[in-house]
């Protein structure tokens, strides 16, 4: 791939969770073009690899490695691989996480008639399934945790590194229909926060990206129709963007580089930034 501009990545190694996905695995390219090293993680062994195979086919280092961020165990077989192949993290980019349909409200607004429920389809907040959000607070918090718990012990002791978290927009100001994956990425924002203060006296950085609106494998068939039309959610999106489109993949890749880059951002620490069209600007008037 193309990357805006370039950082030394060089004798880098880093470790991309989700990689298999849309969005980190444009992370994962652009940080092995400016010379990094790879480790693409994912819950599906096929998706890592495919990236991984991106990465070297277009002359990069890269290894596809199997791993469940919600397993502690996973996690420490993976580090092991990582460390045996490539070398200790220097760069741990978070990028798993996701919502869950029974984390989620069928409508926008609780009306009076609704407590009525005479459609099995309709799902209020009081039919949320505890379950549901469990999974989802796990997934994305928990999720965002233990890598960091897993990766970041050989950063300390080898005098420092760097974590990049990926939280949301629903972080600044939640999305209706959506609590659980709402709260998920805050408490990523305040932990971003809470971590890179803990760990400012052993060199290792902490800051997240916050990506507006960006059409993944998760969110297409929520945003587009068949005919690639936009729903009424996608057409909500829109018109309370201002620059009136959609992000790309790449459009994460500046931000992505610049935070990683020790002589760009040394002094940038417990940040969220916002990749978003303006969205988290805009008043809706």
């Amino acid at each position: 791939m193309s990357v805006p501009f370039k950082v030394d990545l060089n004798n880098k190694v880093a470790v991309v969770t989700g990689g298999g996905g849309v969005l980190c695995g444009i992370m994962a390219k652009a940080l092995a073009e400016c010379g990094a090293k790879v480790a693409v993680l994912d819950l599906r062994q096929e998706a890592a690899d495919q990236t991984a195979a991106e990465i070297n086919q277009a002359g990069g280092c890269a290894i596809g490695v199997a791993a469940n961020v919600l397993e502690l165990d996973s996690l420490v077989a993976a580090e092991k691989i990582v460390t045996e192949k490539l070398g200790p993290c220097d760069i741990l980019i978070n990028g798993a996480g996701g919502n869950h349909p029974k984390g989620t409200t069928s409508k926008e607004y609780l009306l009076p008639e609704d407590m009525q429920k005479t459609s099995e389809e309709l799902t209020t907040f009081f039919d949320l399934d505890p379950e549901g959000i469990k999974f989802v607070f796990n997934l994305n918090f928990i999720g965002t945790l233990m890598p960091t718990q897993v990766f970041c012990k050989k950063m300390v002791e080898n005098g420092g590194g760097t974590v990049l978290n990926i939280s949301s927009m629903n972080a600044f100001c939640p999305l209706t229909k959506i609590p659980a994956y709402s709260g998920a990425k805050a408490a990523i924002s305040n932990f971003t926060q809470w971590l890179a203060v803990h760990m400012s006296k052993v060199n290792v950085r902490v800051n997240a990206i916050a990506p507006g609106f960006f059409l993944t494998d998760q969110n297409r068939a929520l945003l587009t129709n068949a005919d690639g039309s936009l729903t009424a959610r996608g057409n909500t999106i829109i018109s309370q963007t201002p620059m009136g489109k959609f992000g790309k993949p790449e459009d994460l890749v500046g931000t992505l580089l610049w935070l990683v880059d020790e002589q760009g951002a040394g002094f940038v620490n417990g940040t969220v930034i916002p990749v978003d069209g303006a969205f988290s600007a805009f008043s809706g008037v």
